[in-house]
Order: structure tokens, then C-alpha cells, then sequence
């Protein structure tokens, strides 16, 4: 492909060089770059790529796309100017798979709970129903059925176009997407031909990245401003960002609620641990999932699989097989009578849920133990909130290591603890090791307990 043709679409300010030359790979590390590559310079959150612009002329690179011109141009070398590289790297890689997305139904969730739950159970479904559907997201990517394993919740703009082409490529029809704010606001996105976007809810998340809760929003919300008038935009209409992300969409606005008349209507019948009984604008329908942020979870699925082509009977017949994800609340009963729930649930909002979910089936006839922590470099601010709500939502609460990264656990520990109420610290413990937390708990836990492993996904050891 030259670098014209690979251009595309690309906001294009100044172009030296032959715009004929052949390019076989895009790289925006310097380190892969040399002859018959084109090298992007993306300003990233830890480096900024115009800085390895010289490393890549020297060994070899053909073409160099930036947003600010070297002060000197080497001879055989193209450059192309552009108004914004990370947006040019995602057209550019669009253009390289032969835009992969428009020979699908791609569908991108966002939000701040709810994606992994929403996007997996919709690939499920669809291929219970019969079709070959692809799957991005935090815990697995799957083109059909066969599994690659994810790094991050939205690849980047090149391996985000080489999975769907690879989709694409083996017949899938469907392609589910988580879409993080993250991703939207680092531009791997931009530019894929979404049929759908499904948002969520928003609650405090992310502010190590994205600085403010506005930052945030914005970020969201610009998933929703680039859909095209063809897409639908499926919003959680009991949320009251819903509203705000899609203000200034093109898409058609399509709402799901349990509270608030919408175009998808829920209503919880019964709640218990084996399952949900609801009704899905006047019908029926028994779920295994638990709990109402489930329910929010279901409702928006059933949404999405009518608006991307389902049948209402075929669509809630598949409902009601759908299992739990992996690491959503999970649960196993030991012999004993103690009931064990694992659920990756990192946020406030998603921990309080889950609590909420517990006490309201558990209703006093047991004491609830809950094992959490808050994952290193990541927002501090949620960390003592986190803590304040499992202590005051559980009998017994045991702080302890979740995914430390760069930091040391006992500060993270130490901010988590802050958040804990004068009344209720003498039911909190603090156990560093998350093996003899998970351990302690289980052993503190009587027959009618429930023991909540919140967090980092590790499986609660049976007594």
C-alpha cells in the first residue's frame, strides 16, 4: 500500500517526499521502525513520540507521520504533517486492514461498570443464536469461539484493526467491544464503523488519567458524538449521564430503564442468589445472573440484540440460558452452608452494588465478610471510599493487596483504612497477603455466611 493510499481520511497539513512509496507496516514505537515502514510520533502519557522521530530516520524508516515537522528533513525520507498523530494512526490502521469494521456489526459498550458483563454476554448469545461473533474485551478477546489473550480492555488503534480483520477475515457478522475512556480519549477508536454504542452508567473512575470527573464525562460522551446517523445509541436512561452522552449524537437514541419509562423497560419480579425473575417490556423472563446491576446488565443486552437484528422470542430464550462472566459475581457453596461470591468489582459504585445486591437477598439471616483492596497506580481517591463503604455494608471487612503494581501495598493499605468510621474499625482487619486474607475470611465465616472476595479475581479457597 503507498503512503497515499494509507493516508486516507487523515487531516493532512504539509507533505514532503514521494507519495508513492510502498509502506508494509505501521509502528509508533521507534524501536520496530526501519525501511518499508512508516513511523507515527504519538504523543503518549508517558513519552512523546516526536522525541524518537531521528531514531527512526536512522534506521531506515520510509515515511514519518507527525504533528510537528523535524527542524531538519533527511533526503529519501517522507513526511507527513498532520493535525492530530493518534487520530492519523487509527485512520491509517483502518486503512491498512481495509476497514474491517464496516464488514461487520460492531457494537462498542462503555461506561464505568457493566462493559465486560455487557459485551461477553452479548457474544455469548449471538453465538448460542447461530452467528460467528467476535469479542475485545478486559478478560479475553475471541474471534468465533477461539480465545487470544487481552492486555488491555481496548487494544491500540493497529492491533485493534488486525483483530477485526482477523474477524472479518474467519466470517464473524458480530463483533462485540468494550470502549474505554482510555481508548476513546487516546483516539484508538476514531474512526471504526461502530453499527451501536451502549452506554452504561458513569461514577467515579479513572481520575488518575483523566484528572476531573468533566475529563471524564467528555470522554464518554465523544464515543457518542462520532457515531453516524446509521448507528444507535442505547443509553441507560436511569442514569443521568445517559441524557449527556448522547446530546450531541447523530445516532438514533434508543433508551433501556427500570425506573424511568424508557424504550427497553425492566422490572425486578424476584432477586435471589440462583437468579433473576424479570419483566422485559411485558415478558417474562427467568436469568441466572443475580442482583439489579444485573439487571441493568440483562436489560441492556436484550436491547442491543434487538436492535442488531434478533428476534424478541429467540432473544429472551437465550437470555434465560445466559451463565454468569467469569470474576462477576461468581459463586460457589461449601457443604458447610457458606456461600462464597467473587466479583471483580474495582470501583465504589460497582463494590456497593454488589453489597447492596448481598444484604437485600441475605436480608440479616447472616453476617457478609468481604475481602477487598485497591489496585496500585490507579486513582487514589477511590481508595478510602472503597473502604468506607464494604465496612459499613459488612459484618467484617479485611483490607489487603490487590494488584499493588509500582506501589507498596502497606500505603495503599494505609489510604484505604482513612475511609474507615470510627464505629466500625474495630470490625475491619488488615492482612497484607491476599492468600491468608481470603484464608482468614473463610475461616471467620460461619454456615449462612457469605464471604465477598471483591476486586483482583482470585478464587476464595473452600474450608
Amino acid at each position: 500500500m503507498t503512503i497515499q493510499e494509507l493516508l486516507y481520511k487523515c487531516n493532512i497539513i504539509r507533505i514532503t517526499g514521494d507519495m508513492g512509496v510502498m509502506i508494509d507496516e505501521i509502528v509508533f514505537d521507534s524501536r520496530k521502525a526501519d525501511k518499508g515502514k512508516v513511523f507515527v510520533a504519538v504523543q503518549g502519557t508517558q513519552t512523546n513520540g516526536h522525541m524518537f522521530i531521528s531514531n527512526a530516520v536512522q534506521q531506515g524508516v520510509s515515511a514519518v507521520v507527525c504533528e510537528v515537522l523535524p527542524d531538519v528533513l533527511a533526503p529519501g525520507v517522507v513526511y507527513v504533517q498532520v493535525q492530530n498523530s493518534a487520530r492519523s494512526l487509527s485512520q491509517m490502521a483502518i486503512n491498512f486492514y481495509d476497514n474491517p469494521a464496516g464488514k461487520m456489526t460492531v457494537t462498542g459498550v462503555t461506561g464505568t461498570n457493566g462493559k465486560t458483563t455487557i459485551a461477553t454476554l452479548l457474544h455469548t448469545l449471538f453465538s448460542k443464536a447461530g452467528y460467528k461473533a467476535g469479542l475485545i474485551s478486559t478478560v479475553v478477546n475471541k474471534v468465533g469461539m477461539r480465545e487470544i489473550p487481552s492486555t488491555h480492555t481496548t487494544p491500540d488503534a493497529i492491533q485493534l484493526n488486525k483483530l477485526l480483520a482477523d474477524m472479518a477475515e474467519q466470517g464473524c457478522s458480530h463483533c462485540f467491544m468494550e470502549v474505554s475512556s482510555h481508548a476513546i480519549a487516546q483516539h484508538r477508536v476514531s474512526g471504526i464503523a461502530f453499527a451501536g454504542g451502549i452506554f452504561t452508567n458513569l461514577t467515579h473512575d479513572h481520575l488518575d488519567f483523566h484528572q476531573t470527573f468533566d475529563a471524564y464525562l467528555k470522554a464518554k460522551k465523544s464515543f457518542f458524538d462520532e457515531l453516524s446517523s446509521n448507528a444507535f445509541a442505547l443509553i441507560n436512561a436511569d442514569d443521568r449521564n445517559g441524557k449527556v452522552m448522547v446530546q450531541n449524537t447523530n445516532a438514533g437514541v434508543v433508551t433501556y430503564a427500570i425506573r424511568r419509562p424508557s424504550d427497553y423497560q425492566g422490572r425486578i419480579l424476584e432477586n435471589q442468589f440462583e437468579g433473576l425473575k424479570m419483566l422485559i417490556n411485558g415478558k417474562e423472563v427467568w436469568c441466572n445472573l443475580v442482583g439489579t446491576f444485573n439487571a441493568y446488565n440483562l436489560l441492556a443486552v436484550y436491547a442491543a440484540a434487538r436492535l442488531t437484528g434478533l428476534a424478541e422470542e429467540e432473544t429472551l430464550i437465550h437470555l434465560s440460558a445466559l451463565t454468569p462472566v467469569h470474576g462477576r459475581f461468581e459463586y460457589i457453596r461449601s457443604p458447610e452452608g457458606i456461600l462464597a461470591i467473587i466479583d471483580y468489582a474495582h470501583t465504589p459504585d460497582a463494590l456497593k452494588n454488589v453489597l447492596e445486591t448481598i444484604n437485600n437477598i441475605v436480608q440479616g439471616s447472616g453476617k457478609i465478610i468481604t475481602v477487598v483492596g485497591a489496585g496500585g497506580d490507579r486513582d487514589h481517591s477511590k481508595r478510602p471510599e472503597m473502604a468506607r463503604i464494604a465496612s459499613n455494608m459488612s459484618g467484617i471487612t479485611i483490607l489487603t493487596s490487590d494488584n499493588p503494581r509500582n506501589e507498596k501495598p502497606e500505603d495503599i493499605l494505609k489510604e484505604m483504612a482513612a475511609g474507615v468510621e470510627a464505629d466500625r474499625k474495630r470490625n475491619t482487619l488488615q492482612i497484607l497477603d491476599r492468600r491468608e486474607a481470603i484464608k482468614t475470611a473463610c475461616t471467620l465465616a460461619a454456615p449462612g455466611d457469605v464471604v465477598l472476595v471483591a476486586g483482583k479475581a482470585t478464587k476464595p479457597i473452600r474450608r
